[in-house]
């Protein structure tokens, strides 16, 4: 089942197309992983790396001897992993995607860096950005709702 999916930076400055061939998705909980997207893991979908359209090109980072990373320099969106070399498969960061519902996660990569407090926390009290006055007013005063 293969489907043509878009996605891009929150400012929209940086957009890609990508052919993808099935709904898996995976955390990677490594160390580079963690610094450059600022959080605990970051989530991601395999792709082949010719199967990715660039309708506007992004900026570049070398993360490391092996790999470079995809970003928008304007807004600071991380968008993925991609081999320094150009061979294998590469990763677009599952919330840059368009409409990210569809992917599931299927396994965990860069584990010798897990954060195991952060991976089961269905127990925790849920807030949503609606019903946080703080959250909530600041959108009202700049005469706007509530993004998702």
């Amino acid at each position: 089942m293969t489907r043509t999916m878009t996605g891009g930076c929150q400012c929209g400055r940086v957009r890609y197309a990508v052919e993808i061939d099935n709904d898996e998705a995976y955390w990677c909980h490594c160390r580079m992983c963690q610094k450059a997207t600022g959080g605990i893991a970051a989530a991601f979908v395999q792709v082949d790396p010719a199967k990715v359209t660039w309708l506007s090109e992004p900026d570049w980072f070398a993360s490391s001897p092996i790999a470079r990373r995809p970003f928008c320099s304007t807004c600071g969106s991380p968008l993925g992993f991609f081999w320094a070399d150009g061979k294998g498969d590469a990763d677009l960061t599952v919330g840059s995607f368009d409409d990210p519902s569809g992917f599931r996660p299927v396994a965990h990569a860069g584990c010798e860096s897990v954060h195991e407090a952060w991976l089961d926390t269905r127990d925790l009290p849920r807030h949503y950005s609606a019903s946080t006055a703080s959250v909530a007013e600041r959108w009202k005063a700049a005469g706007l709702e509530v993004p998702e």
